[in-house]
């Protein structure tokens, strides 16, 4: 769907002024008095009040920073509605007193369960947090009922029987009404408070920071993991961890992922490796007496220093993907004891930038997670349509111009794409666009836009009448029913759906905490990653097939996969960024943007990736021509440029990527055992001798 304007956009706004018109009509009613208007009042206020939980929540997240929090909101309430009860005649002044006494009491149990809540929050926050592992040995438990430990969707809910009783005696004069109520809800209150509190007692309670720190030494000392990824991001990072994940999994011995952030723990893909999570130093610096060798760092983070204190443990620097923008030859590389690149092209590059990294230090380990990606096998079928790919970057931290194309091309490339009817657009941006500079997401969202009415018009009223369509496959054409008869295909998406969600959920009950969550991520069944694998490849099938064969789509989230979309284009677009690298695995035709105000001869000069790809201006001038040259080979200059290009960017087919990377890693973890030993005949009194400098990986930093 397109993104644009929100149509409830005014909304917050105006259930805002309702909410205080409510209560100035309570206000007229309790001091008039008008029982009819004050209940009306009251009882829509209140209904507001639950309603805006599910629908309008940020709205009440901004009233609570206001000091107009749930609690502030029933007090005023029920406190006009007691003013209201003073001026009517009908109601003693015992009965009067017991009302309010018994409203008192309510609060008093309310905010001494949200004293509770505070106190079970900070008991169940542990210091580790783990997927994929047995916890049974530390006895568990799941969280409490959601309504005891959110204090915003407890008091407006339990306070619902006391006011309906206060209104009631509003409007009988009947005292027993109102005692009746607020007995209900002081009883709720009240119960919630010691019912809470039973997770403070030693069945429910968990385990201390001692117990936990001794039964991960356990768990060490058992698992004994030799290699992990070492990852620390905010949310919409995790992509750069997971696409390691694959050739984390297919490496000899035990493996572990090692996050540092407690909500990146379910961003995490589905994977059979071990998770933990250990936010503080302190706890971080128990992997130094662990059996784990060596880290693969995806990413540069501010807390990548804090596990490069450990001496024990070697590093390599992996990145999230390679391109020519001058992230990928990062100063901060060289405190690692080694960096992992794909081909002589990264070498290259770090060498050129001259930032400190040692060539010595440089390993070419290819890419193993482009594995899946399908080589070129010919043109499409001249009938169409042409699956083009375009997925430009995002505008980066820098935010200079020529990082993404959104903002400068993205809009006359799809509007060039989209107006020639052989072309089927596949748009897939990259899930941070926007989130630095918000002209980006704006940009976006008008792309959006554009594809969204393009499918809303039709293009090709032939193919309706010859009741048929084509499918793309990665290779030519097949044909298909008319709409109708997918429905079938419709269904099998759904099912594969169902299937890959069950063996990838991580959907918990409202209210579970990431205790709980540890409980239902325990230990994986044997035989869980290859079901994964399965149905994700089954999904994939699924997916593409139920698409409409010449609707243009867009591509957000982790399904499909870029790789997925990689199989399915004849054509890329992109910009300068590691998809291009990646793509040339294809050995297919494509294209990169310039809008970096450079000359076509500088920019191919600065980007060796852009070699064997045509260049395309911020006006995207060139597109029907490189739409000719997809269909027709004679006119693809490139091709042959293509195939160099991919061995100098991802280094040779033989021996296969994995098998190289396997071979770093029993290297890496060899000049770690070395330095073990070495430490270990010191400690006894030896004596060090000279280590030599190895080429290729370094023995010792």
């Amino acid at each position: 769907m397109p993104a644009g304007p929100s149509p409830r956009r005014g909304a917050p706004w105006f259930a805002l002024a309702a909410l205080l018109c409510l209560f100035i009509l309570q206000f007229i009613g309790a001091l008039l008095p008008n029982g009819p208007l004050l209940c009306a009042a009251t009882a829509g206020g209140l209904a507001l009040d639950l309603s805006l939980r599910h629908w309008q929540p940020g709205l009440l997240t901004v009233m609570t920073r206001l000091h107009g929090d749930e609690a502030v909101r029933q007090l005023l309430r029920d406190l006009l509605i007691v003013i209201g009860l003073a001026h009517l005649s009908g109601i003693d002044t015992v009965p009067r007193l017991v009302l309010v006494g018994g409203l008192l009491a309510c609060y008093a149990a309310h905010f001494a369960c949200r004293a509770l809540g505070v106190v079970v929050r900070r008991t169940r926050t542990l210091p580790i947090v783990t997927r994929n592992i047995d916890t049974s040995a530390l006895r568990l438990s799941p969280a409490p009922p959601r309504p005891l430990i959110r204090p915003g969707r407890r008091m407006p809910l339990f306070a619902v029987p006391g006011t309906t009783g206060l209104m009631a005696t509003v409007l009988t004069d009947s005292a027993g009404w109102g005692l009746l109520g607020v007995g209900v809800s002081l009883a709720l209150f009240a119960g919630s408070a010691a019912y809470l509190a039973t997770w403070l007692l030693p069945g429910k309670r968990p385990p201390d920071e001692q117990r936990m720190l001794a039964w991960f030494r356990g768990w060490l000392a058992e698992y004994r993991p030799e290699v992990g990824i070492y990852f620390s991001g905010g949310n919409g990072t995790a992509y750069q961890a997971n696409m390691w994940l694959s050739t984390l999994a297919a490496l000899d011995g035990n493996t572990v992922v090692v996050l540092r952030e407690r909500g990146m723990v379910q961003q995490i893909a589905a994977t059979d490796v071990p998770i933990v999570c250990l936010p503080r130093v302190a706890h971080l610096m128990l992997l130094e007496q662990s059996s784990l060798k060596m880290l693969l760092h995806p990413a540069n983070a501010p807390k990548t220093s804090q596990i490069l204190r450990v001496p024990s443990i070697k590093h390599a620097f992996t990145n999230h993907g390679e391109s020519d923008k001058l992230s990928s030859c990062n100063p901060y590389a060289k405190v690692y004891d080694q960096v992992w690149v794909a081909g002589p092209a990264a070498r290259k590059r770090y060498a050129l930038a001259d930032v400190g990294v040692d060539d010595r230090d440089v390993v070419e380990v290819g890419r193993p997670q482009l594995a899946p990606i399908r080589p070129y096998a010919g043109p499409p079928d001249p009938a169409g349509p042409v699956s083009v790919l375009y997925a430009p970057t995002w505008e980066g931290w820098t935010d200079a111009p020529g990082n993404t194309s959104v903002l400068l091309a993205g809009e006359n490339i799809v509007r060039a794409l989209l107006a020639d009817p052989r072309v089927r657009l596949l748009y897939k941006p990259h899930p941070m666009t926007g989130t630095v500079n918000p002209r980006a997401g704006e940009a976006d969202a008008r792309i959006r836009t554009l594809i969204a009415r393009a499918n809303a018009t039709p293009r090709r009223p032939a193919d309706a009448e010859r009741g048929a369509v084509t499918v793309p496959t990665g290779r030519g054409t097949r044909g298909t029913p008319p709409r109708a008869a997918r429905a079938p295909l419709a269904a099998e998406l759904a099912r594969r759906t169902a299937e890959l969600n069950e063996l990838t959920a991580r959907a918990f009950r409202p209210g579970a905490d990431e205790v709980e969550r540890m409980i239902r991520q325990t230990a994986p069944p044997p035989g869980r990653a290859e079901a994964v694998a399965a149905a994700t490849e089954a999904w994939r099938t699924a997916f593409w097939a139920a698409q409409p064969a010449r609707a243009h789509l867009i591509l957000t989230g982790s399904r499909p996969d870029i790789y997925s979309c990689f199989n399915q284009a004849d054509l890329l677009i992109s910009d300068v960024s590691s998809v291009v690298a990646d793509y040339l695995a294809s050995t297919k035709p494509y294209a990169v943007v310039n809008t970096s105000g450079l000359s076509e001869a500088d920019f191919h000069a600065a980007n060796p990736t852009t070699r064997a790809a045509t260049v395309l201006g911020p006006d995207a001038h060139g597109i029907p021509a490189l739409l000719d040259g997809v269909l027709d080979p004679a006119r693809d200059a490139f091709a042959a440029e293509r195939t160099r290009l991919k061995e100098y960017l991802l280094g040779p087919s033989q021996p296969p990527s994995q098998v190289r990377f396997q071979q770093a890693v029993h290297a890496l973890c060899a000049a770690a055992d070395a330095r073990r030993a070495r430490q270990a005949r010191l400690a006894g009194g030896g004596t060090e001798l000279p280590i030599p400098r190895s080429t290729g990986h370094t023995a010792s930093r």
